[in-house]
């Protein structure tokens, strides 16, 4: 078998904050380098030859991904950095406070932008000073900003990078980590486990707690998944048989 390992990134300033992040490069708070610092504590204990690493373009995921592959004293193992491995982008309601928002807009409403599978927040106005459109890294990776995200949409983009570039080599056998961000992992693990529409949106991956897959020889079929810390575990979808 091989292995993928999901992390998803420590805590950052805006989680502690609560407010909806996105796309917005915010840092990780100590809590969240501690976590990143027992992510890679959990990895090396595996005991896994990890051979390369994959995690988005927004710091938090790359500084969680750095502090951990230093714990694991595996820093010059190849990292790839790709958008498309980018957090939701929550439009609109970047930046807000989510217990504030609920009261404005009613916490129906918020639940719909936050939790429903294809229905994305309000865009973001163009003029707001989070919009990405002029961000350097977009344009050096020829990627256009959206102005908002449903998960049906980060899955959108998700999958076809999965597909091209991490699918081939797990099924050369490749043990990797992503080091990403709740509703990217979120898309990935409904590829994975093949979760349907309706359940993957109560599907919660708590931070910096990498959650390990075994991977049928050949495949990116899982033959078993866990949380490598049990007592931050959330409940899993099942293994189809």
């Amino acid at each position: 078998m091989t292995r993928l390992a999901l992390v998803r990134h420590g805590q950052s300033q805006w989680n502690l904050e609560n407010r909806f992040t996105g796309w917005v490069d915010v840092d990780l708070t100590d809590r969240g380098r501690t976590e990143a610092h027992q992510a890679g504590e959990l990895l090396k204990e595996t005991g896994i030859e990890f051979s390369a690493c994959f995690t988005s373009v927004q710091k938090r995921a790359i500084r969680t991904l750095w502090i951990a592959l230093d714990e694991m004293d595996r820093m010059w193992l190849p990292v790839t950095r790709a958008w498309q491995l980018n957090e939701r982008h929550y439009g609109g309601l970047t930046g807000l406070n989510k217990a504030e928002t609920a009261e404005k807009h009613g916490a129906d409403q918020v639940k719909i932008w936050r939790r429903s599978y294809d229905t994305p927040p309000p865009p973001l106005d163009g003029a707001s000073e989070h919009n990405m459109a002029d961000d350097p890294r977009y344009k050096l990776y020829g990627a256009t900003a959206p102005s908002a995200e449903s998960l049906k949409s980060t899955l959108d983009r998700v999958q076809p990078y999965f597909e091209k570039e991490i699918a081939p080599k797990l099924k050369e056998n490749a043990p990797l980590i992503i080091a990403a961000h709740g509703n990217s992992l979120r898309a990935l693990v409904k590829i994975l486990l093949n979760v349907s529409d309706g359940d993957i949106v109560n599907l919660e991956i708590p931070t910096g707690n990498p959650l390990l897959f075994d991977l049928i020889d050949g495949s990116i079929t899982p033959s078993a998944v866990r949380y490598l810390d049990p007592s931050r575990a959330e409940a899993l979808p099942p293994i189809a048989s």
